[in-house]
Order: C-alpha cells, then structure tokens, then sequence
C-alpha cells in the first residue's frame, strides 16, 4: 500500500469514528425521560380494563431498577431483596417439592395473562423462552443459563430447592433487578405449580438431571 493509500484509508477510518461518536453522541441526547415513556406505556393500553392498566405501574422496586438501568448500588440493591423476600410465601406443608411431570408442563406451557387468553385459561412459565431445560431439547431461548442438570449438580440440596423456589416465586428477592418474572409474587403461578417447577429441577427422575 502507498503513502497515498495508507493517507485514504486512515482519513476514512477516522471518518468512520468521528460518526459513530457523533451518531452515539445524538442518540444520547435524544433519549426520552422516563415521563415520556410512561406516558407512551400508558397511551398503549389506554382502552385496556383498569386491572391490565394498573399492570404497567412500575412498583417501588421496578422504579429504583428502572432509575438506575437495573446496575443498582449495593445499598440499594440489599433493600430491594429484603422488600421482595418480605413477599415470597412458602408452603405451609413446608415441602417444596411437587410433581416433576406435572411441572414439566408448566414449564412447556406459554398461555396465560395475554388479552387473546379464554376467561379460565390456566397460566404456564413458558420457561423454554429463556432456558434449556433438557439436554434433548432442541429449541429454547439464551436470555437466562441453562438449567440441565440443575438439581443433580447442587446434588440435590434441600436449601438450594428452597433457593429455586425464592426465584421462581420472586426472582427480585435473589437477584435485584432480575429479568425474570416474580411469578408468585405477581400471581401468575399457583403455589402448586410452583413447587411443581422445583420439583422439575430437582427430582432425580426429572428429564433435567438425566
């Protein structure tokens, strides 16, 4: 390459960056407050019943997560888990564990709390969107870890059932700021459906730990 060229193409390297930084700079700038974007959430479901509008108020913990692009301080994240730890409610039986099968179809099951859903319709975890649950499973979402063999390699510990179960109940009370729904906590799942889910996760038998 000549002098010439070597000239060119580092201009238009340079080029290449100063826009970037530029278009980053303006993307920034234009970015809308967070009234904004209530308002625009709010104007979407603005012939919705008011219990599907109440859905979109952010609670407390939501509003901190959200004022701080969920990278909270420590500080506050300790509060987060200690305000949504208050609201997980363990079986009163105090087994955790139900019917992998039955949680098998929970986990499978992605129907539930949508405005297209028959009056009755009963709610799953569609937790196949976000995890591998099966070493056979072929489709499944990446956005959280995959969960083969998750009982078998915590060798089936009665506390780290207990933990699982926190999560799925409510994922805020052991991960601020969690991309996980609060499934218990929010009532899209029943106690039993819950511990069904552990159960998918912990049971020897379960597909999970082959």
């Amino acid at each position: 390459m000549t002098n010439v060229s070597k000239l060119a193409a580092l201009q238009i390297l340079i080029g290449v960056v100063t826009f970037s930084a530029n278009a980053s700079a303006q993307t920034a700038a234009k970015a809308p407050d967070p009234a904004t974007v209530d308002a625009y959430l709010k104007s979407t479901f603005g012939k919705a019943p008011p219990e599907w509008q109440a859905r979109i108020e952010p609670d407390e913990t939501l509003k901190v997560c959200n004022a701080h692009r969920n990278e909270v301080p420590s500080a506050e994240a300790d509060k987060i888990i200690k305000r949504e730890l208050a609201k997980v409610a363990y079986p009163a039986d105090g087994k955790l564990l139900g019917n992998w099968k039955e949680g098998q179809k929970v986990a499978n099951n992605g129907r539930g709390g949508q405005f297209s859903d028959p009056e009755g319709t009963v709610a799953g975890g569609n937790c196949y969107a976000c995890h591998q649950l099966e070493l056979a499973e072929v489709s499944f979402g990446t956005l959280g870890p995959s969960l083969t063999k998750y009982g078998k390699d915590r060798k089936f510990d009665p506390d780290e059932a207990k933990n699982a179960y926190t999560k799925i109940y409510n994922s805020q009370a052991v991960v601020p700021c969690s991309n996980m729904p609060r499934f218990g906590a929010n009532k899209v799942l029943t106690e039993q459906q819950i511990k069904d889910l552990v159960a998918l996760l912990f049971d020897p038998e379960s597909p999970v730990n082959k």
